[in-house]
């Protein structure tokens, strides 16, 4: 089992990664690890761009990412040919122009998707600047308000494609903004699809989000009031999107609870033999395995330390403090470490029914067709993403829908 776990988990990691880098270089990994012995795939599929956002804008496109056959950062064309990124400088210097024209709308095209471990961006009317340091690409982040890209509206989704496949998520882990949803068609002819809005909810997310006190000013507009996009509090808890104390009283109320009670965490689903324990001494929660034996603990975490799935709950590649400190993460953003003893808790229906919890996740989870979505980093536990995966894949697609 242990070489099973280290697949999944590293899988997650990837595409929890790729969404939170603003510079790739080293650091951008890839699924590589989970290609079977024997599997093979084309070089490239064909991914078709459609764009149903029935707005005018010209639409600019751009694959960037890990090349998996030479481990080079770098970007693909609409032939799927790899070009590595130049060296970059200190101060960072602007990157070579890798756009893309997309479709109009109500069209679509049509582009070879590499081998890569990375993202495909979209932007509307203006392109994206991407800079080049001396640690790889600098990507946009727009929880910065002097990113060139700040007022620029744009997207990406991730993926990671290789000899086991393709793995490909819609995101919301830094933002939620211009919507797409995508999809997978196997050998088979069957297809797989998610991230797709309900009608109406893009315009309802944000006036839900609007009307829910203390997060507000998580929204994003240009200067004429029209919405880019709203920070994950993840990045908007580092600007003052959301307040530094947003989780603090569940945190409380789940310290005082595990003083007295048992947390039981079975972290791998497809091995339920492996349990821990948790139990709150102090500031302090330990986990203990079968035999009674402290196997990590975990600070009192503050909001930040949630929001970011970080600091407090550093979450390491390894067997036993990244599963637990995930389980634990993922319950802190769904709050339901009070009404379930049991984690992780896989029951949708009890996900963000606290008073304190993350109204951001919330919100984007109601807005999706299938439920499913990319919220935090390991919105993952539990199967709660918005993932589509096929071992044999002959088309991608990306669908950018509409803003009502």
């Amino acid at each position: 089992m242990r070489a099973k776990r280290k697949a999944v988990r590293a899988k997650k990691k990837v595409l929890a990664a790729v969404a939170g880098a603003a510079v790739v270089g080293a650091g951008l990994t890839t699924a590589g690890v989970m290609a079977t012995a024997g599997a093979s795939q084309p070089d490239t599929i064909p991914v078709t761009l459609e764009n149903n956002s029935e707005r005018g804008e010209q639409i600019y496109v751009y694959v960037i990412g890990t090349d998996l056959a030479s481990g080079q950062n770098g970007w693909a064309d609409e032939n799927g040919t790899f070009h590595p990124w130049p060296e970059g400088d200190s101060p960072p210097v602007e990157a070579p122009d890798a756009s893309m024209q997309g479709p109009a709308a109500g069209e679509s095209i049509t582009i070879d998707l590499p081998k890569f471990s990375g993202r495909v961006y979209y932007s509307y009317g203006e392109k994206l600047t991407f800079k080049l340091t001396t640690g790889g690409l600098v990507q946009p982040a727009v929880q910065n308000p002097d990113d060139p890209n700040a007022d620029v509206l744009f997207n990406w989704t991730e993926y990671t494609l290789n000899d086991a496949g393709l793995w490909m998520n819609s995101t919301q882990v830094d933002m939620f903004s211009a919507p797409y949803s995508v999809g997978v068609e196997g050998s088979d002819g069957t297809v797989q699809t998610t991230g797709e809005l309900k009608p109406g909810a893009y315009g309802e997310f944000f006036d839900a989000l609007r009307n829910q006190d203390g997060w507000s000013d998580l929204i994003q507009t240009r200067e004429d009031g029209s919405v880019l996009r709203a920070l994950s509090p993840g990045h908007g808890i580092g600007v003052g999107g959301v307040a530094p104390d947003a989780m603090d009283d569940y945190v409380n109320r789940v310290w005082d609870h595990y003083s007295n009670e048992t947390l039981t965490v079975t972290p791998f689903s497809y091995d339920p033999d492996v349990t821990y324990y948790g139990t709150v001494s102090g500031d302090v929660m330990n986990f203990t395995d079968e035999s009674g034996a402290v196997v990590t603990s975990f600070e009192k975490p503050d909001s930040d330390s949630i929001f970011g799935c970080h600091k407090q709950l550093d979450a390491p590649n390894d067997e036993v403090r990244g599963p637990l400190s995930r389980t634990l993460c993922a319950g802190f953003h769904r709050t339901t470490l009070l009404t379930n003893a049991h984690q992780p808790d896989e029951n949708a229906d009890g996900f963000y029914q606290d008073e304190v919890t993350n109204h951001y996740a919330r919100l984007v989870h109601e807005a999706m067709v299938d439920g499913r979505a990319y919220a935090f980093a390991f919105d993952d536990v539990g199967a709660h993403e918005s993932l589509v995966h096929d071992g044999d894949p002959q088309h991608a697609f990306i669908t950018l829908q509409p803003f009502d």
